[in-house]
């Protein structure tokens, strides 16, 4: 099999260019239950990078929370 050292792609690929693959092999990690997101485009463009994201929604959830329970003491009070 002959290197390839360039980005362009081939013209045609062939399996053995994969080297062997291991059946099963994120199967565990599948299980343990990864919570994937997919951002729509626009969202992830606000974005930098993932923990930019997270901080967003931790803050998001924080004033949600507050939300909630500013409007539980409010409801308390009647």
């Amino acid at each position: 099999m002959k290197k390839v050292n360039s980005d362009e792609l081939r013209p045609e690929y062939h399996r053995d260019d994969f080297g062997h693959g291991i059946r099963g092999k994120y199967y565990d990690d599948y299980k343990s239950g990864t919570n994937l997101v997919l951002l729509s485009p626009d969202v992830a463009a606000m974005f930098p990078d993932e923990e930019a994201v997270n901080k967003a929604l931790r803050n998001l959830i924080k004033l949600a929370q507050k939300s909630v329970s500013l409007t539980l003491k409010d409801r308390d009070r009647s």
